[in-house]
């Protein structure tokens, strides 16, 4: 059976290689080639982006709209920062999946929509005779990658087909906004995996919750006729209805348990939900407020990346700067005890 904790934040064939070229021109290897290898060379694949609204968004999909600029990039890398203070590096098991145990047959590891790279750079640095991969409709290149890790244009959203059967971890974090069918990804990525291997998931589902004192957290369950308080709270339910119509799975967060439990080829599920103060309300303790900062910090930035998100699915620039500017002022002032809940799933594939 699996198991499912909730926690509110209170305490501390790798034979067929493709070939990208590093921003200094050094060549690295990539596990397996993608349909895109040929448009992710450079240090920054200009090619793939477009700008919309005053932010630089990536040209290959018109269902993820958040940026992909070096402001998006620097939130993404402080959020990978926080995140790890809340949840850890990884998984318990990991490490067991990684061990260098077979002469000859590198571990591998896979991060769908890779953002700035941060975690399977990360994983690439602590585990360094394995092989990691990133994918991104935008993936930033970076002069500091590792020697084992590659990154490559892709749209996860055309199927995994040519990573079957080719990775020991596969890697999924928020990428949710921009996916048609979450399910059909996750049945995709226990094709990815070799047996035994594992599945490491978080997502949100783009709604606030108001504190309860007996942990019972209340989704606030807003619509987009009114533009009033709670500020936040309205801005999300706009960037998840925007989000909907553009073609994204802005919910998925809420199957992601059920999916992994019910899949014929996955076991050993482990769910968890992280509550995260959205800002250091003063009745919060010690570690929730500082986390409160940082996320505080964090969301401030997402208002700002959210602006094509909204604009573009028919939001009004005045309707647009109202929320904005009120979602701001409450959190500055961390006027209200609010939550954003971040759901943790990882499971392993099934030896038969």
């Amino acid at each position: 059976m699996p198991s499912r904790s909730s926690e509110i934040i209170n305490m501390p064939d790798t034979s067929a290689c493709a070939h990208l070229l590093r921003p200094n021109g050094k060549q690295i290897n990539a596990l397996c080639p993608s349909s895109f290898d040929d448009r992710a060379s450079g240090p920054d694949t200009f090619a793939n982006h477009k700008l919309e609204y005053g932010r630089k968004l990536n040209n290959s999909s018109e269902i993820y709209r958040l940026p992909a600029d070096e402001e998006e990039l620097d939130r993404l890398n402080k959020q990978q920062k926080m995140f790890i203070e809340i949840m850890g590096k990884y998984p318990p098991c990991l490490p067991g999946i990684l061990q260098d145990d077979v002469p000859g047959e590198p571990k591998a590891c896979l991060d769908l929509g890779c953002g700035s790279g941060a975690w399977i750079m990360e994983l690439a640095r602590d585990y360094p005779s394995s092989l990691a991969l990133g994918i991104d409709l935008a993936p930033k290149q970076s002069t500091t990658m590792p020697d084992n890790c590659s990154v490559e244009v892709d749209d996860i959203n055309l199927g995994l087909e040519h990573f079957y059967g080719k990775f020991n971890v596969v890697h999924a974090q928020l990428i949710s906004s921009g996916i048609k069918n979450y399910e059909k990804l996750v049945d995709d990525i226990s094709c990815v995996l070799r047996p035994a291997g594992l599945m490491h998931i978080l997502e949100f589902d783009f709604h606030v919750y108001d504190h309860m004192p007996d942990g019972a957290h209340r989704r606030c369950d807003l619509d987009t006729s009114d533009i009033a308080g709670p500020w936040f709270a309205r801005w999300m339910i706009f960037a998840n209805m925007a989000i909907r119509k553009a073609g994204g799975h802005p919910d998925a967060a809420t199957h992601l348990r059920r999916w992994t439990a019910e899949h014929p080829d996955l076991g050993d599920v482990v769910s968890h939900d992280y509550w995260i103060p959205v800002s250091p309300h003063s009745t919060f303790n010690v570690f929730q407020r500082h986390i409160g900062v940082q996320m505080r910090e964090d969301v401030t930035s997402f208002l700002k990346s959210g602006r094509p998100l909204l604009l573009g699915n028919g939001v009004s620039e005045q309707i647009v700067d109202e929320l904005q500017r009120n979602a701001e002022h409450e959190l500055r002032t961390a006027a209200l005890p609010q939550y954003i809940r971040v759901q943790s799933v990882y499971c392993r594939k099934k030896v038969y």
